[in-house]
């Protein structure tokens, strides 16, 4: 087990994010001469930095500087990621923001951790720096795959290169994204689909929806699925969620939960409309919890400012990251009906506390949530209906608590880090 106790390792649910909830990414789109369908020459050379591409432990540069301050969706992501990779004996050198290097070094003894200059802090000269420093910091430390983690990418290098795409709601839900962040991601993603030598991505929905939207081979995408740490996420006894409740100041009043950014594609006006409409079918109504990030979802407020007086609703904002098995696992139910997810993080922890899940059947989230979750469609009406059934229905509760976290012990990290490294491989071969 790679040692975590230190305090630059701890998290919370601040932390957390949806994938693309930086700010901090956007910058310019790729230069037009380097979308034109070429592939730059010698992208998939036999031998770079002395090592030959036989070897088991093919030596990986991860690029760590897109991780944002607060971590973030892409944090969370590249750390549990690493963990994996160190576990199945990768061959690791990561680059990260100067403000992360040492945290780094706690996470991951042995492992070369270097620090990229402070200024990379800054979105643009990220990019920048991005594009010139790193290709030379691959060749310096002996690369020979260089691993992306988040849609961006060096133009030029010689370096066989492995890029993540999270999702494709840029494509599948442009509405739901501001211009100029739709317009970056799609550029990229365009990019990376066409010139590096293998893409993973979170899921098979995304994987088809890129293919849909931006072209690309099957084979050159590798389908890793996220996994959850059960360490962090688990059931919990009464104590422990009484202690959460309390901190909430929710008493041993029951409620319903939700986990994530408030963003326009997690459907949180719906979610809340269709609370009200079902606690008006209810002797004693549940609680509504919003925990997570503020989001820049404008509907949030008036759904918000119209709940009426004599039910409670709870703007929670980030907990800390020892609070959430108990927020989750001490849940009537966790609520999350997202128009849209490259994978959805949030549903399979939920999962793994044994909570009973309501989710949509959109993009991948049927890929998490199999059998062991139920299910709503988009409206409040739907939501409320849902809401209904299973607030009624404690024996279904029970059982897909119980389906839940058996489905949940599927996904791991490990298997994750292990189509990674099946992805390194193929973009050395080429």
């Amino acid at each position: 087990m790679v040692p975590r106790a230190c305090r630059w390792c701890a998290g919370s649910a601040g932390e957390r994010g949806d994938l693309h909830s930086d700010p901090g990414a956007i910058g310019p789109a790729p230069p037009a001469w380097a979308t034109a369908g070429r592939r730059p020459v010698g992208r998939s050379p036999r031998r770079r930095g002395g090592r030959s591409v036989t070897n088991t432990a093919l030596r990986v540069l991860l690029d760590a500087t897109a991780i944002p301050a607060d971590r973030g969706g892409v944090g969370r992501y590249v750390e549990e990621l690493l963990h994996g990779l160190v576990r199945q004996g990768a061959d690791l050198v990561v680059v990260c923001q100067a403000r992360d290097v040492e945290r780094m070094r706690c996470m991951l003894p042995g492992v070369e951790v270097v620090g990229a200059p402070t200024s990379v802090e800054r979105r643009i000269v990220r990019l920048i720096w991005e594009q010139i420093a790193l290709p030379a910091l691959a060749r310096r430390v002996g690369a020979q795959v260089l691993h992306s983690p988040h849609y961006t990418t060096p133009v030029l290098s010689r370096i066989p290169s492995v890029v993540t795409l999270h999702d494709a709601t840029f494509f599948t839900h442009p509405d739901l994204h501001a211009p100029t962040k739709r317009r970056f991601f799609q550029a990229w993603t365009r990019w990376a689909v066409r010139h590096a030598n293998a893409l993973v991505v979170p899921s098979l929905s995304t994987r088809d929806a890129v293919i849909a939207h931006a072209g690309g081979r099957p084979e050159s995408f590798h389908v890793a699925y996220h996994g959850v740490d059960t360490a962090v996420f688990r059931p919990v006894d009464g104590p422990e969620r009484a202690r959460v409740a309390h901190d909430l100041g929710l008493g041993g009043q029951p409620y319903i939960a939700f986990l994530g950014t408030l963003e326009p594609r997690k459907n949180v006006p719906a979610l809340i409309r269709g609370w009200v409409r079902a606690c008006r079918q209810l002797p004693e109504p549940p609680a509504l919890v919003l925990a997570g990030g503020p989001g820049w979802d404008g509907a949030v407020e008036p759904a918000v400012a119209a709940v009426p007086a004599d039910l409670r609703l709870v703007r929670a904002g980030y907990l800390p990251l020892g609070d959430l098995a108990g927020y989750l696992s001490g849940a009537l139910i966790v609520a999350y009906p997202s128009v849209g997810e490259g994978f959805g993080l949030p549903v399979l922890e939920a999962m793994a506390c044994g909570a009973t899940v309501l989710t949509t059947r959109e993009t991948s989230l049927p890929e998490v949530g199999g059998d062991a979750v139920a299910y709503t469609g988009l409206s409040d009406s739907e939501i409320e209906r849902e809401l209904l059934d299973l607030v009624n229905d404690a024996p279904r509760r029970r059982a897909l608590g119980v389906a839940a976290r058996a489905r949940a012990e599927e996904f791991t990290w490990d298997e994750a880090a292990a189509r990674h490294l099946a992805a390194y491989r193929a973009a050395v071969r080429g």
